[in-house]
């Protein structure tokens, strides 16, 4: 569906902050842990940062915008520059969505301790009921939490390029790890398909939507306390 199909103006700006920031914080943590474990990568191109700029994909944001789906951003890390390869690269791909669980945790603690009723909190959050300018910073926590959420549930998928895919292949022995990647392009298919799937929006057919959106939606009202 269209990113601003059915929200405020305040919702999309909250939206868009919330997935710039996500995205910024995740590509960062691949950059920097893989330079500490080694690769030079990161430092040579000027990675080390958190300005979005470096880190953002022009065409992938944009996508993003216009269809709600896109590859928002890129870390070109180099695994055969660390010092171990095998568990350096696991560790620098595996802290980008991490980066991400922490990220929600950090932005759902002021919520939290502004005690507001759970109801009125979930109006103000997913509905984008804001009448004061406390509400809009509510609402914008409100959607770190839940995008950051997302972008940690969605770089687990084991399929390629998505992270989930590198993870697996770190952990797998050298035998496993090459059958792997030899079908590194069915996944990639396979995450196309889910994706068409749930836009075609045929009951029973949201594969990634169930696969996705219900565990995201389980952390996340329990981060927020909305029960």
């Amino acid at each position: 569906m269209l990113l601003f199909g059915n929200l405020t103006p305040q919702m999309a700006v909250a939206t868009i902050l919330a997935v710039l920031i996500g995205m910024t914080v995740h590509e960062f943590a691949h950059n920097y842990v893989g330079y500490l474990m080694g690769d030079p990568t990161p430092k040579l191109q000027g990675r080390l940062t958190l300005d979005p700029r470096v880190h953002i994909n022009p065409v992938g944001f944009l996508m993003f915008v216009l269809i709600g789906f896109g590859i928002l951003g890129q870390a070109p890390i180099n695994p055969q520059r660390m010092r171990d390869p095998r568990w350096g690269f696991l560790a620098a791909v595996a802290a980008g969505p991490l980066s991400n669980l922490l990220l929600a945790i950090v932005f759902a603690i002021p919520i939290r301790l502004m005690s507001i009723a759970p109801f009125t909190l979930y109006k103000i959050i997913f509905e984008g009921n804001t009448s004061s300018p406390t509400d809009f910073l509510v609402m914008l926590l409100g959607q770190l939490v839940f995008w950051n959420v997302l972008l940690f549930i969605f770089n687990l998928l084991p399929v390629f390029p998505i992270d989930g895919w590198h993870i697996v292949l770190a952990l797998l022995p050298p035998s496993l790890a090459y059958e792997w990647q030899r079908h590194r392009q069915t996944t990639n298919y396979i995450l196309l398909g889910l994706i068409l799937l749930s836009f075609i929006q045929i009951p029973g057919l949201d594969i990634l939507g169930m696969v996705i959106f219900r565990p995201v939606y389980s952390i996340v009202l329990s981060l927020l306390g909305i029960f």
